[in-house]
């Protein structure tokens, strides 16, 4: 393992995404139960995409995390996704993998069919305040967003805690390239997401990017001015903030 430190940001290069999942699954682990060694519950961000598939199935794993003392939450969901890709949508991603495989005190879904999006984001912000976040689990995606909020719709100073977002096409592309959807016309064209700020103000945040289709993002993420240009550039000011890398996804840097 390679480890460097940019700005505040803690970089950990491993040889695949395997190893990549295992080591990132450590340092969450260690931080899950600190954590409820001083408090009584605390609350947990997931992000959902085949890049958290390794450290999701590390985490799920060990059988010492008293899931019962955690509040699970996911950071973004499609808006108007058909039935037809409904397996496509982000709390059924994460019910697959995680919130369904361990007994977490609370599963808190953002409601992909909610009528009124705007009143949806209203409800899980205030669900949020009402449960200060201990831990992000996220990634990073090809446009160098976090969660939904894309380049051309990043805030690092937004007041909300939760919005509707439009999704751009290189977003929209992605989720077609990691297998979810068939064609990009399939791909919803909104959604819900957390804000930059409210991802930040999380306690501990563990970004896992693995793959070579992450390259650039990463190397902007690392090298880039910081701004929402690479929305990514946010976690080198953010205290107790961890990238995890592999082979692929680090050879540009």
């Amino acid at each position: 393992m390679k480890e460097f430190v940019k700005d505040k940001l803690t970089v950990k290069i491993m040889e695949n995404r395997t190893e990549m999942g295992k080591v990132a699954a450590v340092d969450i682990h260690d931080c899950i139960v600190n954590l409820l060694s001083e408090k009584d519950e605390i609350n947990m961000i997931f992000a959902a995409a085949p890049s958290q598939n390794d450290v999701l199935a590390s985490l799920v794993a060990y059988d010492d995390i008293e899931w019962n003392r955690v509040n699970a939450f996911h950071m973004d969901e499609y808006i108007g996704l058909d039935k037809e890709f409904e397996k496509a949508g982000f709390g059924n991603f994460l019910n697959d993998h995680i919130f369904g495989k361990v007994n977490f005190k609370s599963v808190n879904y953002i409601n992909a069919i909610a009528t009124d999006s705007e009143k949806e984001c209203e409800r899980y912000s205030c669900l949020l305040k009402e449960n200060p976040t201990d831990i992000v689990v996220m990634g990073i995606g090809e446009n160098g967003h976090i969660a939904f909020n894309d380049p051309w719709v990043a805030d690092f100073n937004d007041e909300k805690i939760a919005k509707v977002v439009p999704l751009d096409d290189v977003c929209r592309q992605q989720q077609v390239n990691d297998g979810c959807f068939p064609s990009v016309d399939k791909v919803p064209k909104n959604a819900i997401t957390l804000t930059c700020p409210t991802l930040m103000k999380s306690t501990y945040k563990f970004c896992i990017v693995p793959a070579k289709t992450k390259a650039e993002a990463v190397k902007n993420t690392i090298n880039n001015e910081i701004n929402e240009e690479c929305p990514a550039t946010i976690l080198r000011v953010s205290d107790n903030a961890v990238l995890y890398l592999d082979n692929e996804s680090s050879v540009l840097l």
